[in-house]
């Protein structure tokens, strides 16, 4: 597979995502770029000691000249969440970081595709779309992909099911204000409320009380954090099933965070819908049909987000 791919940032997130890229021979080239030299020299260092055992990647450090040719650039700088902190409590500072890097790699890859990890995530892919002069259709976070990962292993955890047979989302900001659009949920073509009584095996299967289930997805990051200072093994996964997506031509729909343009009444604001992605980037939305109350807590959601951005210095 002859790509290259570009991550900005050698922090536990970056790392990791450089580490997962090459456990699934995404990519022929990695280049890592951090402003602490020596952390992006020996994260790639230690990553390519270990590629005899998974196959011909070329993992190493850089500046931005070394970006250039880049089919994808993954953003993951700025400052890691702390204990009790919320993902916007981050936002002035990490917009600040972006704005410095902005140009730079944009100049260095203008045609690369941009998936932006750093949180808040949809703020700096709004910042990105805004000031960076590359098209809409090629700048998107990793936005709820991460968080529909967790309701899908909660409901799998909950029924002993394997996660692949449950489906569903979560929609919105990821962030306080992200929520599970139910009535597009199910576990092997049965919607979830329905699954228990629709089971006619001999155990007895447990009921679940959905804010509970939404409240443990908007609460993990915030325990991992306290837990262990940061979140990287679920990300990392994350975007390696993003890049892994945008290297082929068959599209995949995922909830990426991205520029909405007037679905279900909302527009200049980046959040998470099922969107259809593929080698070229966007292609397009799905406006999912949801319930009023699904559409109006995807409008909070929104109005969160552009609250946040008229406080946010570009």
């Amino acid at each position: 597979m002859a790509n290259k791919i570009t991550i900005i940032g050698a922090g536990q997130v970056g790392s990791t995502v450089a580490y997962a890229l090459t456990l699934r021979q995404l990519a022929s080239e990695i280049v890592i770029i951090d402003i602490v030299k020596d952390k992006a020299m020996g994260e790639a260092m230690d990553i390519r000691q270990g590629t005899p055992f998974i196959g011909p990647v070329n993992v190493r450090d850089g500046d931005y000249e070394d970006a250039k040719g880049s089919d994808i650039v993954i953003f993951t700088s700025g400052v890691g969440r702390k204990p009790g902190q919320s993902r916007l409590d981050l936002t002035q500072t990490n917009v600040d970081i972006a704005k410095s890097v902005i140009p730079i790699i944009t100049k260095a890859c203008p045609n690369a595709l941009y998936v932006i990890v750093a949180n808040p995530v949809d703020i700096l892919t709004y910042q990105f779309i805004k000031t960076s002069g590359i098209p809409a259709s090629r700048i998107f976070g990793t936005g709820t992909m991460l968080d529909t990962a967790r309701f899908r292993a909660r409901i799998a955890e909950t029924y002993k099911v394997c996660q692949e047979n449950v489906h569903g989302y979560v929609f919105g900001e990821h962030g306080d204000s992200s929520f599970v659009p139910w009535s597009l949920a199910n576990i092997g073509s049965i919607p979830v409320d329905a699954y228990a009584s629709s089971y006619t095996g001999k155990d007895v299967l447990p009921s679940f009380n959905k804010d509970d289930v939404e409240d443990y997805i908007r609460k993990s990051g915030g325990i991992i954090i306290a837990a262990k200072k940061c979140t990287n093994y679920g990300i990392g996964v994350t975007t390696a099933t993003l890049v892994e997506a945008l290297n082929y031509s068959t599209d995949s729909v995922l909830t990426i965070s991205s520029m909405l343009n007037g679905e279900y009444g909302i527009s200049d604001v980046c959040l998470s819908i099922p969107t259809v992605v593929g080698c070229n980037g966007i292609k397009g939305h799905l406006a999912t049909p949801l319930t009023d109350a699904e559409i109006a807590s995807l409008k909070h959601s929104a109005d969160c987000l552009k609250d946040v951005i008229k406080q946010v210095q570009f």
